[in-house]
């Protein structure tokens, strides 16, 4: 359930409305679909990898045990602000939410009441964050699913002005591609920071049962969520919501494209309900984010790549000190909020978007050297679930996303140069390299050989009775079938 509903967060909810307003809908759409052939792509790649050594850095020590150690040095600080700065912009989108009712209450106070209810979450023990995150998941995936039933209805005439939509709002001003060229590419970073933290359900591969076979299923499972949760929803709103809308995006407030829909089925109170829906799924997106943060810290510390005091435990193994340390950086960059919750929370995603990217990107390439690796000590037999579009797949993710990388900052030269548009898209470029550049000369780490690489360590072996779980016969076809359809 966390898997399905990881996929569901703020990006899809209110950065929808970023890409509508600025890009179209066909911009909108395409965009997404791209986007989410690279996560497929890159999910298959990281499934086959988190199957068969399922640890708490997931992709991060990969990229340090099959690459070089300061790769995965400097992608784990990378991906670990990465998951703080999600943190923050969920709570900053609490704030854009909260103006739909009311301009009157302090949007910050809010913030800080949700931000207080995710650290106790994560710090109590992982229970604690299991429960919370398996109902607000199942609370966004009914959502998804009325929103599509809704959204079909709406448009064949099911609204206020009880008129057929269609695909009038394809053709309308500047539509179905807005802003040309730099309008289409702005939209790649909000897609991405959208699809952002599907990769990261790997990292709960450590704390997680029999994850030889549940890690395989929830990967195989990514393109379905994909098509259904994403590029469905996506194309529902290009079609029921114009560009044109008022205070779809901008730098003061967000109107998720969601709450549109809903008020054009009938009410305000319709609209309330989905307003409130979508605040509950922020807080979802937050508390994830917040769990992967936190693990990546505490495998930093592990790895005697940061202080030692990130890895200590409570009672109940949850690496606490690493909890606060997150969490306080998510505290400091909401609190920046002064300066418009709107422009905050459009650079905050800029800057996620990037950062999934790159990490994708070191996906792609942590996983092309795995194979090398398994390949020259004879050990490709071992894996419990192969990436069966290995070695095109990962090539095409790697090369892809940084090309994605580079030409979706278009918009920060055109017509006019924006330095701080530019710094939110391209910052992360400099600060990774730096950080890999630095390691690498202050520890001396060589790029990993194929015959050092370590396929012994943490290695899984299903423990006894786990193989009286699996369903034989017919009935264990059918079971397999049905999850691998859902």
């Amino acid at each position: 359930m966390i898997a399905i509903g990881g996929t569901i967060g703020t990006g899809l909810f209110l950065g929808t409305g970023k890409s509508l307003a600025t890009g179209g809908p066909a911009s909108m759409l395409i965009a997404y679909m791209i986007v989410g052939v690279i996560v497929f792509l890159t999910m298959l790649a990281l499934g086959e990898m988190a199957a068969f050594i399922p640890v708490a850095g997931s992709f991060c020590t990969f990229a340090g045990r099959f690459v070089d150690d300061a790769f995965g040095f400097a992608l784990t600080w990378n991906y670990w602000f990465n998951d703080a700065v999600s943190t923050a912009a969920d709570l900053v989108a609490l704030q854009l939410i909260l103006e739909y009712w009311t301009t009157n209450f302090p949007g910050w106070a809010l913030s800080l009441i949700f931000w207080f209810a995710l650290i106790a979450a994560n710090i109590i023990t992982v229970r604690a964050y299991g429960e919370l995150e398996y109902w607000l998941s199942l609370l966004k995936v009914v959502t998804i699913t009325i929103f599509m039933i809704l959204g079909i209805a709406v448009n064949c005439g099911g609204n206020r002005d009880h008129k057929y939509i269609g695909a009038k709002n394809w053709y309308i001003g500047d539509a179905p591609f807005v802003g040309g060229i730099g309008g289409f590419a702005s939209v790649f970073v909000t897609a991405s920071f959208a699809y952002g933290g599907t990769e990261s359900i790997a990292i709960t591969a450590g704390e997680t049962k029999d994850p030889t076979k549940n890690i395989p299923r929830v990967v195989k499972n990514v393109f379905w969520r994909i098509l259904i949760f994403y590029v469905i929803s996506v194309l529902l709103i290009g079609l029921n919501v114009s560009y044109l809308t008022p205070k779809l995006s901008t730098k003061s407030s967000a109107t998720s494209p969601f709450t549109l829909v809903f008020q054009m089925a009938g009410s305000n109170a319709a609209g309330s309900f989905i307003n409130a829906v979508i605040m509950t799924s922020v807080l979802s997106a937050g508390n994830h984010a917040l769990f992967a943060g936190t693990r990546l810290l505490y495998t930093l510390a592990v790895n005697r790549h940061a202080p030692q005091v990130f890895g200590k435990l409570n009672r109940n193994k949850v690496p606490w000190v690493a909890v606060l340390a997150t969490s306080i950086i998510s505290g400091l960059c909401f609190g920046a909020s002064f300066i418009g919750a709107g422009q905050l929370w459009t650079w905050l995603q800029n800057i996620v978007g990037v950062s999934n990217q790159l990490s994708w990107i070191a996906i792609g390439i942590a996983s092309i050297r795995f194979r090398a690796g398994l390949k020259h000590q004879g050990k490709t037999h071992l894996l419990p679930f192969k990436n069966w579009t290995y070695p095109y797949g990962p090539w095409f993710s790697v090369i892809l996303n940084s090309f994605l990388v580079l030409v979706q900052g278009w918009s920060c030269f055109s017509p006019s140069f924006s330095g701080v548009d530019f710094v939110s898209y391209y910052i992360e470029l400099p600060v990774m390299a730096l950080m890999f550049v630095g390691w690498k000369l202050l520890k001396r780490t060589k790029f990993k050989k194929v015959e050092d690489m370590d396929f012994e360590t943490d290695v899984y072996e299903r423990q006894p009775g786990e193989e009286k779980l699996d369903r034989k016969g017919w009935k264990g076809k059918l079971e397999t079938a049905v999850r691998w359809i859902f």
